[in-house]
């Protein structure tokens, strides 16, 4: 006869004859708890229908310790095959061989000696681990009693950490449609994964599903299989590289002798630790064959970028003439230093110091870190120039147009200010 409360959850009639069958395993009787267990049904009311035990019905799910010394633990009852996970070492046992994570051998390990009322440092010396590995193991996957407080039981544990760890897991931007339409945007206004992971905290602050690192985006840009964001907007990262690679040296330059250099050690201190407005960093891209050039300036306190339209090339005069014409775009105090490296387009820089009275200083050869606001810089703006191009073809309002967009981006330097807002509020000071 089937009980009323199992109706519709199996087809399954109670055991009415109970007494002991021996060793002959009870395979229906235990699918059928297990799938009882499965649709939420209570350890003892699942016992009772399928006609058990309820110490039976915990010990398949849990297993259980042999009463008797130097036998073997009993392991639970795999819900999916029917059978016993495998177990090779004894409950008194440690384990062997090194591995990440921990095993179930480690876990019964675990579980003994803390019957043993054994601290957490000694087993942990006893499995070659961390005691802060073993505390975290016994705090996360301990379970609570009916009675109040809780108990470890390895088994359970195992079962829980093999889930946690279950792999492949679905990616959070691919399910999430608000996510992942905010980062598409985002690349394609050519904002940085990390830039994009601040304006999400900022914009969503109590939606952390709305969260994620700037890692997470880099994976599901770069590791196959996951198609969780468009491939094609890796051309929109400051590489525009289809994969990742590995970090490379810098290549070094060849020193080249300027008259009259003044290096960068003799450089006011005031410059070194951003405090003051008004020391900048200067370079120059190149485009294809070397005959064509854009210059660029970065001010060191706001991160603001400025660039020289060259036409008549870069030559020490061209160069000079384009500086020269760019300081008189900003106050005067905004203008105490450049910095520019050993290039010989800076052959005339006493010629443009007497003209503007910016003092021109130096980088030790093959130390692009010394110009580092310009260099990363430098790194963006081959975004919007690319390499082995005929950068000649840009005007100087498209020039414009391209700093105003990386002025207006947050910078992570600037608490997540823009380099355009930071200029205001110095403007606004001075007036």
């Amino acid at each position: 006869m089937q009980h009323p409360s199992s109706r519709g959850a199996m087809d399954f009639e109670i055991r009415k004859d109970r007494k002991q069958r021996g060793p002959r395993p009870l395979i229906r009787e235990r699918a059928a708890y297990f799938q009882l267990m499965e649709q939420g049904y209570s350890t003892r009311e699942a016992a009772r229908i399928v006609g058990i035990d309820r110490r039976t019905g915990k010990k398949w799910r849990n297993g259980h310790h042999a009463p008797g010394k130097g036998l073997k633990a009993v392991p639970p009852i795999c819900q999916d095959h029917g059978q016993a996970s495998a177990h090779q070492a004894g409950p008194g046992e440690p384990p062997s061989g090194p591995s990440r994570y921990l095993q179930e051998r480690d876990r019964i390990h675990i579980a003994d000696r803390l019957r043993e009322k054994a601290s957490v440092r000694q087993i942990a010396a006893e499995l070659g681990r961390s005691p802060s590995t073993v505390s975290r193991e016994i705090r996360r996957n301990r379970r609570p009693m009916p009675k109040g407080g809780f108990a470890y039981q390895p088994f359970h544990a195992h079962r829980r950490a093999e889930r946690r760890r279950a792999r492949p897991k679905p990616g959070k931007i691919s399910q999430n449609p608000e996510l992942r339409d905010f980062i598409q945007d985002h690349l394609t206004m050519r904002w940085s994964p990390e830039q994009i992971c601040h304006a999400l905290r900022a914009r969503f602050p109590d939606r952390p599903e709305m969260h994620v690192t700037h890692e997470t985006i880099y994976q599901a840009l770069y590791v196959q299989g996951r198609g969780e964001l468009r491939r094609e907007l890796t051309r929109a990262l400051r590489t525009g590289r289809a994969r990742r690679r590995p970090h490379r040296h810098a290549h070094k330059r060849i020193s080249r002798a300027i008259k009259d250099m003044v290096l960068i050690s003799e450089r006011p201190a005031e410059a070194d630790d951003r405090a003051i407005p008004g020391h900048w960093e200067g370079d120059l891209i190149i485009g294809k064959d070397g005959r064509s050039a854009i210059g660029t300036l970065v001010e060191r306190s706001t991160r603001y970028v400025m660039l020289m339209h060259l036409p008549a090339g870069h030559s020490a005069l061209a160069t000079r003439n384009a500086l020269a014409t760019t300081v008189q775009t900003l106050p005067p105090h905004l203008w105490r230093s450049l910095t520019w490296d050993q290039g010989s387009e800076m052959a005339a820089h006493r010629a443009f110091t007497i003209a503007t009275d910016v003092p021109v200083y130096f980088c030790d050869p093959a130390s692009p870190w010394q110009r580092g606001s310009n260099e990363n810089t430098n790194g963006l703006l081959r975004q919007y120039f690319p390499k082995g191009t005929d950068l000649n073809s840009h005007t100087p309002e498209h020039l414009e147009a391209v700093a105003a967009e990386l002025n207006s981006r947050p910078r992570k330097t600037l608490g997540w200010e823009t380099p355009a807002e930071r200029l205001a509020k110095l403007l606004d000071l001075a007036s």
